[in-house]
Parts: structure tokens; sequence; C-alpha cells
């Protein structure tokens, strides 16, 4: 039976073979056209790497560059192997008895519903069956995968706050230890997404739910897999629904429901225990003291913002009716009254920031700044990274000292 079986399969197994070897050494799956796309730049808003330095507003965060070139032949024979292999596979599969079981397989059970679709600001995408390579692109996505039980098989390398160098945060570091199996490829996304390498993790989902991908990038990276963007504004997913839609292209939605309904839990048990930060304004900065001709200044669209409402906190409205959909301003010292309806400011620096931002004689004048009220993110730390983009891994790592540091500049508003 099994012969007779080999026989019926092995014409449609080689056709597809031919077809597949055509596009394995012909042609390029991912021709784009003769035309070269005009460079578009996205600050990454959740990097903030503040330089003291330097007063380029890329110190606001990584560049997110559209892609520039035609994806290459190359990168089109890479992603075309898996076919040529998988069609091969069929004769294989169909002498055995059964087939070995997949390495890369999630540790948590997908839900049924497959195939998915999933709505995203360009279009919709769908995932056909519960994927079981599952690559992340942007900030944070990859946490998500960890937090319910899935080891990506890449992410990007994280360049801001990594306490060791190794290219992973120390929330992820711990839960890629304790789900063992193949650590993630790394690719470096300091000068846009790296799609070749992304497409060498021969993913069956790409999760970019927290993302700047702009329509470009979102297409390139559908012709390697099924691409999950952002929802509606760049960089403006909420912790929450980067979990849940993200969550949900793995196949794990009630999973990653119950992540965020414990993180929510964490939260409400910080902020109990400091009740001095209920209610208070926040306004959110990067300033460097030696330069205060250009002072950025994050709208309620940043992650980091957002996550102000979950502690109890909000913008004062000066702020809240700038920028549209841009997630920081920018003013001058000139205009610093801005920040004076605040009751505390943030900005990121080390122990000598405050002093240099109370001796300022613009800045000095802002209230909260003259009272001390100010909460300084130590520059480019684990405790940065994970608050300037909160993820369902990263606000457990890092809520306690977060909030204890709002609650002391909380004492000071007079």
């Amino acid at each position: 039976m099994a012969l007779r079986r080999v026989l019926e399969l092995a014409p449609q197994a080689l056709e597809e073979l031919q077809v597949a070897g055509a596009a394995l050494f012909e042609r390029p799956l991912f021709e784009l056209g003769e035309e070269r796309r005009e460079v578009g730049r996205l600050d990454h808003p959740s990097t903030v790497a503040p330089d003291l330095t330097e007063r380029r507003p890329s110190w606001l965060g990584n560049p997110y560059l559209s892609n520039t070139e035609r994806i290459s032949v190359r990168l089109a024979r890479r992603t075309a192997l898996p076919a040529v292999l998988a069609a091969g596979a069929l004769l294989l599969t169909a002498c055995g008895s059964s087939p070995a079981p997949s390495s890369s397989s999630p540790a948590a059970t997908a839900e049924g519903g497959f195939p998915l679709r999933i709505a995203n600001t360009y279009g919709t995408t769908e995932i056909p069956s519960p994927p079981t390579r599952a690559a992340s692109v942007s900030w944070g996505n990859q946490d998500v995968a960890l937090a319910l039980g899935v080891v990506p098989v890449g992410m990007a390398a994280s360049t801001y706050g990594d306490d060791d160098g190794d290219g992973i945060l120390p929330w992820a570091e711990s839960a890629l230890e304790e789900l063992g199996g193949d650590a993630p490829a790394l690719y470096d996304e300091t000068d846009g997404i790296a799609f070749e390498k992304v497409a060498d993790t021969t993913p069956d989902v790409i999760l970019g739910a927290y993302s700047g991908l702009s329509a470009e990038d979102y297409a390139t990276l559908s012709e390697i897999a099924p691409t999950v963007s952002f929802p509606e504004v760049a960089f403006g997913t909420t912790w929450r629904d980067m979990a849940l839609i993200d969550g949900e292209a793995l196949g794990l939605r009630s999973q990653a429901e119950q992540v965020v309904a414990d993180v929510d839990s964490r939260i409400e048990e910080a902020v109990a225990a400091h009740p001095s930060i209920a209610g208070k304004t926040v306004a959110y900065t990067s300033i460097n003291p030696a330069d205060t001709g250009s002072i950025y200044v994050y709208t309620p669209v940043d992650a980091r913002v957002k996550f102000l409402d979950d502690l109890g906190m909000s913008t004062p409205d000066s702020i809240a009716a700038q920028g549209g959909d841009a997630f920081y301003i920018t003013i001058s010292a000139e205009n610093a009254d801005l920040l004076s309806a605040a009751d505390i400011l943030v900005t990121y620096g080390d122990e000598s920031t405050l002093a240099a931002l109370q001796a300022d004689p613009l800045l000095g004048k802002v209230p909260a700044i003259a009272d001390g009220a100010v909460v300084i993110v130590p520059n480019a730390t684990p405790l940065a990274a994970a608050t300037s983009g909160p993820t369902v891994l990263s606000i457990p790592y890092a809520l306690d000292e977060y909030v204890g540091l709002f609650a002391a500049a909380a004492d000071r508003v007079k």
C-alpha cells in the first residue's frame, strides 16, 4: 500500500520540485521593480539613547529606514529553498512510517480557528496554520512570544539598555534560559529591518504588532512569511494590544489574555503600594542639560507615556494637544513653560542631571524642576529600556523600581 501511494504521489511531487527549482535558480520571488524607493526615516521611540554629548534628533532612538533597494535574487533563493525541500520530502515521508516531530514547535499548545485573519494598517494578515517558526522584528514583540512559551527563531538584537552586550535584554534572557531550546538568531536593525537575516530564519510568521513598519517593509516581510503589523499608529501599539495581536498570530490568544491579566494585577499592586502618584500629571522628556536648544517631549502616542496611564498618572493638556500622531515634539528652553503644568518631569540621565537642570536659567524656573519633582531614569540601562518600550516581560522586571522613582518625585510636588 505504501509503495502504491508513493507511485501515486511521485508525479505531483516531481512537478512541485520543478516549479520550486525554477523559482530557486531562475527568477526572484521578491521582484519589486527597477525604481528605487525614497529613503524615509522613522526614529524608534522605544530606544531613547541620549548621548549627552550630541544634539542630533537621532539620539531619540534607532533609525528605522524604508528599504532602499530591490530585494536581490539571493534573498529569493534563500526563501525558495524550503519549497524545494518540502516537495522533496513528500517522496521521502511517503516511504517512512511517520514524520519526525518539529524541534521548533512552541511549548504552548496553539488554539483552533486557523486559518487566522488579522487586520492591520496595511490590510489583512492570513495565517494558514499554527506557526512553529515565529520570528519577530522591531522592539518588544519577541517578549510576547517568550511570555507565551515560544522561542523565536529570530529577533532583533537589543542595542539600547543591554547590560552585558549580548544583544538580549535581561528579562528576555531569563525567559530564554527557562524555556531552553535553540537560541534565536539575532539581527541588527540599526539601519532598518534586516530582511535577508529574517528570511534566513525561514519563519512561518513574523511578529511586528509594535513597530513602525512602512508599507514597503510590510510588503517585503509578507513575501517571507505572514506578517503582523501595527493596527493604527506607528509605534503607537500599547503593550496590551501588542500581546493580544502577537498572541493571536501565534494561535495563543487566550493565553495572551491571561498574561495581560497577570501583568495588570502586578501593576495594580505596585500602584496601591504608592498612592501618592495617583492623579499626578507628568511631562516625559529627553533633555541634554548641556544643550537645551532641542528638548524632546513625548506625546500620548508614545508607549512610555501610555504606560503612565496604567500607573494612574496623565499628560498635561498643554502637551497632549501637541504633536498629532507624532510620538514626540521638539521645543527649546525658551518654550519651557509648556512643561509648567506638569507635577512631575521625567528625563534620562544620571546623578548630575537634576542639578544641571536646576542651574539652567530657563529650565530651572519650571516648577517640577525647581521643586526637585523629577524622575531621572538612568540612561542606557535595562530600566530605561524596560520602561521606554514596555512589554509583558519588561514591566514585571522594572515595575517596583520604576514606580518607586515616581513615588519619590511625587513626595516633592508642592
